[in-house]
């Protein structure tokens, strides 16, 4: 087995890298609420948060923290949409 030698970034080293990473944006539907009211997406699986989003809202977001089992994100905007030729 290898092992990747340890970074100093203090996350576990059996956690699998995210798809995501802080500071970036994506284009995301949200797909339901949680019951603190927050959006819900999912980006390759790994769920996000995002405040004041609802349930079929497409959105540009921001990624502003990651922890081991989701992420948590902000409205930067609208998503692009894509046309129909991409």
């Amino acid at each position: 087995m290898n092992q990747v030698p340890y970074d100093g970034s203090g996350f576990d080293q059996d956690s699998p890298p995210k798809p995501v990473e802080i500071g970036k944006e994506y284009d995301v539907e949200i797909q339901e609420t949680s019951r603190r009211g927050e959006g819900i997406a999912r980006i390759e699986g790994l769920v996000v948060f995002v405040p004041n989003a609802k349930q079929g809202d497409k959105l540009r977001i921001k990624i502003t923290n990651i922890s081991r089992r989701f992420a948590e994100a902000e409205i930067v905007g609208a998503a692009e949409e894509k046309s129909e030729t991409e």
